[in-house]
């Protein structure tokens, strides 16, 4: 029934715009008041709604392969410039780039360096709508297109076939658009010469202080309908009907660029700590350049007269398009503002672009991580493509690393738990080994999968030993996350049942957790050198010797008070549980080690 009721919504929608599209050129000029505002806010309602449908169209349609290109063409932050642009160049709503490439941040699949390219090229993108606008918006009677693009639209719209079906919502979008932003053109009337224009320009003679009034403007107009594209396409009309002078429009486009930054930050509240740094760095970039071209606005806007004028030729050149009784002066000066958009934005991406680790700095200091960020684990160093093996095998080694780093924590977690009277911390370190135990579930499911695509390349000797062993290292340490949560079940259970240990089992406890940890620190050590070839394994022996000899002294002193009338049968049955789980960590600590040197 929803579905039903969307598409006769279509449908009535776009017979109103009609209706009042030829209203509008039938009736003569009336002064401008409330009717007037509320046929312009209709008109905005009708572009943002198809530029909604347009973009959710397309994105429906060819999003997985729009997923691909973000994830596989974002290298370096030069390609990610690329893809930023193609993507909004694409869907038409840099919105939806910024949005996506927050979610990918969350989701680890880009880093701050990366997302930072996209965000610089979607708003090269986003230069794009601009120039359509004022390209067509204004010297093409655009509703007489969109009746076959609704003609196409609408039937593919109601198919079964789920692309064709979206890729007729895109189509329903783009002719809406063309509808609005032809109403919206034929809604505002022309001031030139009237009062109002001279009370607008009286505003910019004030130098830098009008540039900056006329920024928080056009941002404030930006965050109010949540579109930079929606807010370029009002900017350009008002230029069109006489109501802005050039240089107080560029001012608004300039604080369009900032105020669209607002969807990114938005989109990162629900996210990680990198998605707000990401958006940060969206944030940042856009305030950046704006901050230095309001400076250099007069001189920008000069340089743009220059280039346009002499280029007349190239916009006129087309004379099988349709034009209509306009102001020759007005739809210049849409040209001149589309090429001052697309000026800034390419000019602030090669200023800037350079200097992507300094705002990657920045934003990391001015969005804090907190504890719980900081437990957030996931692949790091492999992606989903899969490269050779022989290169894949470096990236593999730095995984194993940092998977080895990960499960350590969960030692100095389950010393707290051990010693700890507080119930309410007993409780936060339970539910965090309980987390760690998955992460180690996770991580070492991952790894295995990618190895085993691997598998299916030609692998030399060496290669495939190099893989055995961390496929070796990844089940191993996959076992010590299961042994530290088996720990943590025990610690819980001894609580619940009221048992406590004497003194000097707690003590012992801990002695034998400073060697284990000392066995962490060696096993973390062997996983982060570069070479395996490097790797010995005398002190990790040495370290393991300890362990069992500590642990056979344990146990025996065990064995020997369990005779004892005030000897806690309970309480030691779990402390003798724990010594031994503890040991069997030290051996699959040695086991890494092993693997490591290539004792497979």
């Amino acid at each position: 029934m929803k579905t039903i009721l969307n598409k006769l919504v279509l449908v009535v929608l776009a017979t109103v715009i009609f209706s009042n599209v030829a209203w509008a050129g039938s009736e003569e000029a009336v002064s401008f008041g409330f009717w007037d505002a509320l046929q312009i806010t209709g008109a905005l309602a009708f572009f943002i709604y198809g530029m909604k449908l347009m973009s959710e169209g397309i994105q429906r349609a060819a999003g997985s392969q729009l997923r691909n290109i973000l994830r596989s063409m974002t290298k370096n932050r030069y390609l990610g410039v690329f893809t930023g642009f193609l993507i909004t160049a694409l869907v038409q709503s840099s919105s939806a780039t910024t949005v996506m490439t927050v979610s990918f941040v969350n989701a680890g699949l880009l880093t701050l360096v990366e997302s930072a390219g996209v965000m610089m090229g979607a708003n090269i993108g986003t230069t794009v709508t601009g120039w359509i606008i004022a390209l067509l918006g204004f010297k093409v009677k655009l509703s007489a297109y969109s009746i076959p693009l609704l003609a196409l639209g609408v039937p593919m719209h109601f198919s079964n076939k789920g692309k064709l079906k979206y890729w007729g919502e895109f189509l329903i979008g783009f002719a809406i658009l063309f509808l609005g932003l032809s109403y919206l053109k034929d809604a505002v009337p022309d001031i030139g010469g009237s009062d109002t224009l001279a009370w607008i320009k009286s505003f910019s003679d004030y130098g830098i202080f009008s540039r900056i009034f006329f920024v928080f403007v056009g941002a404030l107009v930006t965050i109010i309908v949540q579109s930079s594209s929606a807010a370029m396409a009002i900017t350009l009309t008002l230029v069109y009907a006489g109501w802005l002078p050039l240089e107080v429009a560029a001012a608004m486009v300039l604080g369009e660029n900032i105020g669209t930054t607002i969807t990114a930050e938005l989109a990162s509240i629900v996210g990680n700590t990198n998605a707000k740094r990401s958006a940060r760095i969206h944030s940042m970039f856009n305030i950046i350049g704006v901050g230095w071209m309001v400076f250099m606005l007069p001189w920008a806007m000069e340089l743009i007269t220059v280039v346009v004028e002499n280029f007349t030729h190239i916009f006129e050149s087309n004379k099988k398009l349709k034009v209509e009784n306009l102001s020759e002066e007005n739809i210049m000066n849409t040209y001149k503002l589309a090429a001052f958009h697309t000026l800034f934005n390419i000019t602030n991406v090669i200023l800037l672009l350079g200097f992507v680790p300094l705002l990657v700095k920045a934003a990391i200091w001015s969005v804090k991580g907190s504890e719980e960020d900081k437990e957030e684990h996931g692949l790091q160093f492999i992606g989903t493509a899969i490269k050779t093996p022989e290169l894949a095998t470096v990236e593999l080694q730095k995984e194993a690393g940092h998977f080895g780093d990960v499960v350590s924590r969960m030692s100095g977690y389950a010393r707290i738990l051990i010693n700890e009277t507080d119930e309410k911390k007993q409780k936060k370190m339970l539910k965090k080994l309980k987390k760690y135990e998955k992460i180690s579930d996770d991580m070492e499911k991952e790894i295995t999968e990618y190895i085993t695509k691997l598998g299916s390349s030609e692998i030399t000797p060496k290669t495939s030993m190099r893989l055995r062993s961390v496929l070796n290292v990844c089940n191993d340490l996959e076992r010590i996350g299961d042994i530290y949560y088996q720990i943590s079940k025990t610690i819980e259970l001894k609580n619940e049942e009221k048992a406590y240990f004497t003194p000097q089992q707690r003590d012992n406890i801990n002695k034998l957790c400073d060697l284990v940890d000392q066995g962490f620190a060696e096993m973390v050590r062997n996983l982060d050198t570069p070479s395996y070839d490097d790797v010995t394994k005398d002190e990790a022996m040495k370290i393991e010797k300890s362990i069992n000899a500590l642990r056979n002294k344990f146990k025996d002193e065990h064995l020997t008070n369990l005779g004892k009338a005030d000897y806690n049968v309970k309480s030691a049955m779990i402390y003798n549980n724990i010594i031994h789980s503890l040991e069997k960590v030290g051996d699959h600590i040695i086991n890494v080690t092993e693997a490591v040197v290539g004792e497979i």
